[in-house]
């Protein structure tokens, strides 16, 4: 169902996306690091328990992603099922490197359907904060870890495509770890790496490679039909 190569290929794609990581979760993550005092605990512990969280929420989803797709492989035959998903996780992440790149802003919408469900969450994560320990910092990444993002949606269909519930919590912990990169220097390098991820060219070269990856899916989608 799913080999060593789709969790490689899964944290690639975090690292890539990290543009867009920097973007949605860099103002909690650089807040967290300037809000923790020295006679308390250190930035780094703060950001690896933060990260630790929001890893532990993907995971958690990708398990419950798995798990829906081995439900639905009852139904219907794995073939069938891998074709259409992967073509749906793959129509995501060419959305996804538009987005990111800035040619089209649909995905953006995709988001704002998924804000439903965070505003019922993120009043929680408010009163998390200032971070000032451990616990604390753990417990706002796992609130942060549900927040709306077109790049989870996509690897959480390709989790699903996975048809088994180990396969998608391994999915997406391999996308998270593939985020973590961007996120830890976020918390070190706040101003520049912030400044940095908004130069177009930037933004360009991640949305392309994501665009490539989506279409190296809707090929892989392809040769699932030729086995029908």
């Amino acid at each position: 169902m799913t080999n060593e190569g789709s969790y490689i290929a899964a944290l690639l794609v975090g690292l890539l996306g990290g543009v867009h990581c920097v973007g949605m979760c860099g103002g909690i993550v650089g807040a967290l690091s300037f809000s923790v005092t020295p006679q308390r605990q250190t930035p780094w512990q703060i950001l690896l328990a933060y990260n630790a969280g929001r890893l532990s929420s993907y995971t958690v989803a990708g398990l419950l992603a798995g798990t829906l797709g081995a439900a639905v492989l009852k139904i219907v035959p794995l073939a069938q099922m891998q074709q259409t998903l992967l073509l749906l996780a793959a129509i995501f992440m060419i959305l996804m490197g538009m987005y990111l790149a800035g040619w089209w802003r649909l995905l953006r919408h995709v988001e704002r359907l998924g804000g439903r469900l965070w505003k019922r969450i993120e009043p929680v994560g408010r009163k998390v904060l200032p971070v000032q320990s451990v616990p604390q910092a753990l417990l706002l990444g796992m609130i942060w870890g549900w927040l709306p993002c077109g790049l989870v949606y996509s690897v959480l269909i390709w989790s699903m495509s996975s048809g088994s519930t180990t396969s998608g919590g391994l999915l997406m912990l391999s996308f998270g770890l593939g985020t973590l990169p961007n996120l830890l220097l976020m918390g070190v390098f706040a101003s520049r790496l912030q400044s940095f991820v908004q130069h177009a060219w930037v933004r360009m070269t991640a949305g392309s490679l994501l665009v490539a990856f989506g279409l190296l899916m809707c090929w892989r989608a392809w040769q699932l039909s030729q086995a029908l």
